[in-house]
């Protein structure tokens, strides 16, 4: 007996394969912008150094602490060690010497100028006080009165002047005594002189009358 085969189901039917979308199109970036050339930097100026103001000026009367009153006659430059040094040049005519003192260093030095009309006063007032001798050894009141002529302070120097001066009936000064209140003396009436615009002689004349007058 023939065998039946049996008829092959029909395949279904394969769908229709997806068309493929097409893609959207890239949109192309835009050109970058042209970058505009930076500006020149304007040249900086060069700045000038500042000029030092000066203390003091050539005709200026000046107080040197160890030298008393001088006049600055000029102001000069020297090369020192390779640097360029500027100076005060200054004129003693007491100790008949020039003395240079640098700019940079006039302040730390002491250089000053002339004392005040007021501290002057206050100068002649301490001559008419009462004298105030420490009773200690000589040589040390004789440092403390060389430190006090040096310090430059014209009420100082008063004091040793005032001191040190003896009138008529006390016992004299010993020469070292003599000495050293000749020389604050001397340097006070060459301040005072110059303060005064008067003569040496005439600014001596008023301290030996104040010193009487005590």
């Amino acid at each position: 007996m023939a065998q039946t085969t049996k008829t092959a189901k029909t395949a279904k039917k394969s769908k229709p394969a997806k068309v493929a979308k097409a893609s959207k199109p890239v949109k192309t970036a835009k050109p970058a912008k042209a970058l505009k050339p930076a500006k020149a930097a304007k040249p900086v100026k060069a700045t000038k150094p500042a000029k030092q103001k000066m203390p003091f000026k050539p005709g200026d009367f000046v107080v040197y602490p160890t030298h008393g009153v001088g006049k600055v006659v000029s102001i000069e430059i020297q090369e020192i060690a390779g640097h360029k040094l500027k100076l005060f040049v200054i004129s003693f005519d007491r100790d008949r010497m020039t003395l240079r003192v640098p700019v940079s260093k006039a302040t730390t030095s002491g250089l000053r100028k002339l004392s005040s009309r007021k501290k002057m006063d206050n100068a002649m007032e301490t001559l008419k006080a009462r004298a105030r001798v420490k009773r200690t050894m000589w040589s040390r009141r004789a440092q403390e009165y060389e430190a006090k002529i040096n310090s430059g302070d014209p009420i100082f120097i008063a004091e040793v002047v005032r001191d040190l001066h003896r009138k008529a009936g006390q016992p004299d000064q010993s020469f070292s005594e003599r000495q050293i209140f000749e020389s604050a003396r001397d340097r006070l009436a060459h301040e005072l002189a110059a303060v005064e615009k008067t003569d040496l002689e005439v600014a001596t004349e008023k301290l030996e009358e104040l010193l009487q007058a005590a």
